[in-house]
């Protein structure tokens, strides 16, 4: 749902005085949030706010160099201060979720606080918890959604090199180095007016892909010696077990981008990854497809999940063993669908 008129009035006039404001990612923030809470964050201190990013948790090094994200507080180890900046804030704006789920042990104090909450995102089924909703599943990032939110506010021209890098990286970073079917071409004029405002392109693109360390490399050799292919549903899957991590010395967001391989095989439209995490007794998944097979809805259905249409995770409760059978055993179900993709 679009943000109406009476709806940026209305954040105008908000935004007339100064704020405190707290910007907020969802836990395990990606390329996407951390940008756009930059991005964002970077607005409205131009614009003399008080605002504080704080994210649920840590998230990867290769995130770490956008400007100002030395600001960003983390929940899971700064709690009382961030408390209490939650509880005396004016404006609670939640970027990149829709659900006060996708935020862990923040989504309480969020909910109890009476600050305005503004909701900015791109995903699916989104939560009634905010009093103004920028909610536009069509759209290929958050990133997108808050250089529109400051054009739509009449101020395109305070987004400055700093702004710009932010946006243009989780841009970037959701769209697949823009080759994902979100991406648009008014995607492709953003992008390149980010770079005309002072976003280094081939830069960004230099912090976020040359990450490789030679654990991670051995990391990927293991998943991939893991890949099992379930021609008959058009299907792949890897599992990396908490004692693989362990061995190839995991750090956060090591596995990024792994369950891609097994979407690349000839043929296969359904990817899967599944990872064993032993201090939070779960599995994690990430899940990806082609075409108008709905993920989102089989990790809603399934696993506690949801994302968008060919990107999303969730999580299983049970142990890898278990969870993958599981898997495999609903794959039937859906047999047609993935047949006639």
């Amino acid at each position: 749902m679009p943000m109406t008129k009476d709806d940026i009035k209305n954040i105008k006039l908000l935004l007339d005085s100064p704020k405190q404001i707290v910007i907020v990612p969802h836990k395990n923030p990606d390329g996407d949030a951390i940008g756009s809470t930059l991005g964002l964050y970077l607005y409205l201190l131009k614009q003399n706010h008080k605002a504080t990013v704080i994210a649920p948790n840590d998230y990867p090094n290769f995130l770490k160099w956008m400007p100002k994200e030395s600001d960003i507080l983390k929940y899971d180890s700064q709690k009382n201060e961030c408390d209490d900046l939650i509880n005396k804030a004016d404006l609670i704006f939640t970027l990149d979720f829709n659900a006060l789920n996708r935020i862990g042990d923040m989504g309480a104090p969020i909910n109890n606080s009476s600050g305005i909450k503004i909701m900015i995102d791109h995903h699916q089924q989104p939560d009634s918890y905010a009093t103004y909703m920028y909610s536009d599943v069509s759209m290929s990032s958050t990133c997108e959604m808050v250089y529109n939110f400051i054009d739509m506010l009449g101020d395109k021209d305070l987004i400055d090199a700093d702004i710009s890098s932010c946006l243009y990286a989780g841009i970037m970073t959701d769209t697949g180095s823009f080759r994902f079917p979100s991406t648009t071409s008014n995607t492709h004029r953003i992008a390149g007016d980010l770079i005309d405002r002072g976003a280094s392109h081939s830069e960004i693109h230099n912090q976020i892909s040359d990450t490789n360390s030679y654990d991670r490399m051995q990391l990927l050799g293991c998943a991939l010696t893991n890949l099992k292919v379930l021609p008959e549903f058009r299907t792949a899957y890897i599992t990396l077990s908490q004692n693989e991590l362990n061995k190839f010395n995991f750090k956060k967001g090591d596995t990024e981008g792994f369950v891609n391989y097994a979407l690349s095989l000839n043929n296969i439209i359904f990817a899967a990854i599944f990872i064993e995490d032993s201090q939070n007794n779960i599995i994690k998944i990430s899940l990806r497809s082609k075409g108008d097979f709905s993920v989102n809805e089989f990790s809603r259905a399934h696993f506690e999940g949801g994302g968008h249409t060919n990107a999303a995770g969730g999580k299983s409760n049970f142990d890898l063993k278990t969870t993958v059978e599981n898997f495999i055993s609903i794959l039937p179900s859906y047999k047609n669908a993935l047949k006639n993709e």
